[in-house]
Parts: structure tokens; C-alpha cells; sequence
């Protein structure tokens, strides 16, 4: 999968509902690889599942990408979210001087805190994927979070210093089509299993039959979670079927 620099298409709205679905109601031109859209305000900014995105307007980066990865199987389509994933840990590790990590299945963490989420939404064509959003929501200037969040943390809350959003908007997506253009699932993989958070260790988590300690095993290619818990015994989650406790 290779993205040509000059056949992008990067435009800003003040407010919209949320920057996925404004891209899932865009039409792109023919010649057009990749399209962005980032906004101060999203009013209905969403997480996976049921979750929501807290984000003062004005004071973050909420911005959604659409690509058109015809030559990616639809078995392989947790690719995209590794390679986002990777992208944005690549960024935030040169930005920051803390460690930064993946947290399974769509979150970016420094340290124990929550600094960026993705929200992937892929459209088929057959036995491939015809169009890919990819949203993006990522804590720059933030500095009081009022939700029920448990763990946010922004790059100024980390670093002591307010940031230019265009300039880390530009940066991520220059990562981003570096990675594109270097494409290869096996080292994606590669490299977003090596960061994960908690990938060494026991740790607490919560499933449907209670809480309990396990190690980290692997995210496997389709995206499911595999933990190992004291006892030895292997469990494999999808997502929302387990929790991480921090």
C-alpha cells in the first residue's frame, strides 16, 4: 500500500458532528489517495463501542483520515489499526520524554495514562478493503479533563509546554505516509507487538468470570487479545471482553 504526498487532501471545519462520519458521508475525487479532515470541535467525538472522547475545543487534535487500501484482505484488516497505532507511537516517542505505549485494542498510553485513541471503520468490497476511516483523537493542550475518564493525560500535562496543533497534525500525518510507503504487514506486526503496554509481566484484568492476574501472550493477527494467567492457562478476548485494571 503506497500514498503519493501530492495526491492528499487535508482540509479543516470548525465544528462537525464527528470527523469519521464526515468522511464516511465525503465524496473524494478520483485522483484523491487520501483525504483529512480535522476540527477544533467534534459533537458527538466517539470511542470504539459506546465510548465517547472528551476534548475542549480548540485544545486537541481530533482529525479522521480516509485511504482506499484495495490491495489489504478483509482477514487482515486489524493491519490498519497496528500500523496507526505504530504511527502514532513513533511520533509521540521522539515529542516525549516518557516511555509511550500501544494499549490493546486502540489506545496510545504514556505511562499508565491515556494521551491518544483510534476509531477504525472499514468499508469491503469483496474479499478486500474499498475504504478505510481512520479516527484520530489525540490529548495536546488539554490540561483540566472533567469526564469520568479514569487515566487521560495530554502532551502538554507530560512536557510543561503548550504545542502548535497544525505542526503535530503535519508531523503525524508525514509518519503516517511514511508508513504507508514502507508498508509491510509482517514488520508492522513486528513492531506494534513490541511496544505494547504490560507486554512483560503480570498484571490485573477483569472478564466475565471475574478478576484475576495474567501475563501478556500476544495480539494475534486478526486483533484478538491472548493473556496467560497464574495458573497457566491461556485466554483469548476479543474486544470489550476483557478489562484492563489500572
Amino acid at each position: 500500500m503506497s500514498i503519493t504526498l501530492s495526491m492528499i487532501k487535508t482540509f479543516y471545519v470548525e465544528e462537525t458532528d464527528s470527523t469519521n462520519d464526515y468522511l464516511r458521508r465525503y465524496t473524494p475525487a478520483d485522483d484523491e489517495e487520501m483525504t483529512v479532515v480535522w476540527t477544533d470541535f467534534q459533537q458527538k467525538g466517539r470511542g470504539q463501542g459506546s465510548n465517547s472522547w472528551e476534548s475542549e475545543a480548540g485544545k486537541n487534535l481530533t482529525f479522521s483520515i480516509l485511504i482506499h487500501p484495495h490491495d489489504i484482505l478483509a482477514r487482515d484488516q486489524y493491519i490498519i489499526s497496528m500500523a496507526v497505532a505504530v504511527t502514532m507511537h513513533r511520533f509521540l516517542s521522539r515529542e516525549l520524554s516518557k516511555e509511550v505505549y500501544i494499549k490493546w485494542p486502540n489506545d496510545i498510553y504514556v505511562g499508565d495514562f491515556k494521551i491518544g485513541g483510534i476509531l477504525i471503520e472499514n468499508r469491503l468490497g469483496g474479499e478486500h478493503i474499498k475504504d478505510c476511516v481512520i479516527g484520530i483523537g489525540l490529548n495536546v493542550n488539554q490540561q483540566v479533563f472533567t469526564s469520568d475518564a479514569p487515566n487521560p493525560i495530554s502532551m502538554c500535562q507530560t512536557e510543561g509546554r503548550e504545542w502548535d496543533r497544525e505542526e503535530v497534525l503535519s508531523q503525524l500525518l508525514d509518519e503516517f505516509v511514511w508508513q504507508m510507503e514502507h508498508f509491510r504487514i509482517d514488520k508492522i506486526r513486528e513492531k506494534y507487538r513490541s511496544r505494547l503496554y504490560r507486554r512483560e509481566g503480570f498484571y490485573p484484568y477483569r472478564d466475565a468470570e471475574g478478576d484475576f492476574e495474567a501475563e501478556l501472550v500476544t495480539v494475534e493477527d486478526d486483533g484478538h487479545l491472548v493473556l496467560r494467567d497464574t495458573s497457566g492457562r491461556e485466554r483469548r478476548y476479543a474486544f470489550k471482553e476483557v478489562t484492563f485494571l489500572i
